[in-house]
């Protein structure tokens, strides 16, 4: 059953609610508010895993990566870089957003995002948080650098592997299958 979500922008978790089909119009408590957020959680979910929007993103910081680096200062070049990654990804989620949720808002999104932040998974919240934090957003480009340059955290000392066929079993870690 489709439904019409209106996150409103006063500031209060309400959510105005309109059953296409029937035609039922309610304005309703917090608790679908709640289920209106986690539509929209939802829908960007979607959104960030299609590969139209993967490319995106990942061509904007192939472009841009080598800009920057690790030290405290913040160089001039990174505010208009900051400025076409907004203009290019959040323009772009908000758009698929307003055709999957006609009446969506971006900003009093952002409101109840602030509001929910604890029960949104993590990466979803570091993305959006990319598009709001320009130190979040320098992370990740740094991040992206350190990735490419091979130089990302490597986990493989601290993998221990052990066979459940007999208690007796050594256990093979990374350093056990390099001696062989």
């Amino acid at each position: 059953m489709p439904y019409f979500l209106d996150l409103l922008g006063d500031g209060e978790n309400i959510v105005e609610m309109m059953d296409l089909e029937e035609e039922n119009f309610a304005v309703s408590n917090s608790s679908d508010a709640d289920a209106a957020f986690d539509a929209v959680i939802g829908s960007i979910e979607d959104i960030i895993m299609e590969d139209d929007f993967q490319h995106l993103q990942q061509s904007f910081m192939e472009k841009h990566y080598l800009e920057f680096d690790d030290s405290e200062e913040n160089k001039l070049t990174y505010i208009p870089i900051f400025n076409e990654y907004i203009e290019k990804l959040e323009k772009r989620l908000e758009q698929q957003l307003m055709e999957r949720i006609p009446c969506f808002n971006m900003s009093t999104f952002n409101h109840l995002l602030k509001q929910h932040k604890d029960e949104v998974s993590g990466d979803i919240f570091d993305m959006l948080l990319t598009f709001t934090d320009f130190m979040a957003f320098k992370e990740m480009l740094i991040d992206y650098r350190a990735e490419r340059e091979g130089r990302g955290l490597d986990l493989s000392d601290g993998l221990v592997v052990r066979s459940l066929s007999s208690a007796t079993s050594k256990p093979i870690t990374s350093r056990t299958t390099e001696l062989k």
